[in-house]
């Protein structure tokens, strides 16, 4: 009998369970979204293959539970069918999770959708020292929890306002949850503390006027962690406002993991042990 290459079924998103020759099947699921006829095909896989239930994972995808080994090709071939593929796990960028973003959200700024096929189409299963994250949320709402992920990206809008615009109606103040705006109706006056700001862009969307202006773009994180360890990710850079700039980061961030991070090592104690500092200046370089 030849011999089961464990690891590679596990790079290829077929984990092991505890029963014997069972796995446990991550299929690879881009941002939350999967279409109705795959769904379909998920279903017919999970009686026929399966134990007919599937399993929703914390990270937008589906695991399919109690695969036999005897049957992880065919499963393969039946999930090309519907054009879905297995995800992965192991040291390697996983899933690419986001919430539905402009398109749909009224609260988007930034078309996560997009950028998560993007995100996908460049890093999807990408080796690395360990896991690494992405997670892709369109505002400051934050669905998606950008600080939780190894790098996560978060929707603003970096605002002007515009006095001949004004009516001096105080609802920019009233929206604004950072206090970083506040109005003197009766004297004509604003004041907007810009440090203060936090690029929500509620101010743009409620007044009536069209006295605030924003520009779209990207917050990034870096170092979240969320598992036996616990951190917050960490805003090293300014807003930036083009895929271009974001994507530069990105490279940039997953080289200094690749040079600097050991084997079973993540993002946030490599960045820990090598110094903040030195990620904060090689991101920097690239903008």
């Amino acid at each position: 009998m030849a011999q089961v290459d464990y690891k590679e079924l596990k790079k290829g998103g077929f984990m092991r369970q505890k029963q014997k020759d069972n796995f446990s099947l991550r299929l690879g699921i881009i941002g939350g979204q999967i279409q109705a006829d795959q769904l379909l095909k998920v279903h017919e896989i999970a009686k026929k293959y399966g134990r007919g239930y599937v399993h929703m994972t914390s990270r937008q995808s589906m695991e399919i539970p109690f695969i036999k080994l005897e049957d992880v090709e065919k499963v393969k071939a039946e999930l090309a069918e519907a054009n879905l593929q297995p995800g992965v796990c192991g040291p390697r960028v996983r899933t690419i999770t986001a919430c539905q973003g402009s398109e749909i959200c009224p609260n988007g700024i930034i078309d996560s959708t997009k950028l998560a096929y993007e995100f996908d189409r460049r890093y999807h299963g990408r080796e690395l020292p360990h896991k690494f994250k992405f997670g892709i949320t369109a505002c400051c709402n934050n669905c998606l929890k950008a600080e939780e992920n190894d790098l996560g990206v978060k929707g603003g809008e970096s605002v002007e306002w515009k006095e001949n615009a004004c009516t001096f109606c105080g609802l920019c103040e009233a929206v604004c949850r950072e206090k970083a705006i506040t109005v003197d109706k009766a004297g004509k006056k604003l004041a907007f503390k810009e440090e203060a700001c936090n690029y929500c862009g509620r101010c743009v969307r409620a007044c009536p006027t069209g006295a605030w202006e924003g520009r779209s773009g990207f917050i990034i994180y870096f170092g979240g962690l969320f598992g036996n360890r616990i951190a917050i990710g960490k805003k090293l850079l300014p807003i930036v406002f083009t895929t271009d700039e974001l994507f530069r980061v990105v490279d940039a961030t997953l080289k200094f993991y690749e040079k600097n991070g050991k084997s079973s090592e993540r993002f946030r104690n490599t960045v820990d042990r090598v110094g903040w500092e030195l990620l904060e200046k090689e991101v920097a370089s690239v903008l």
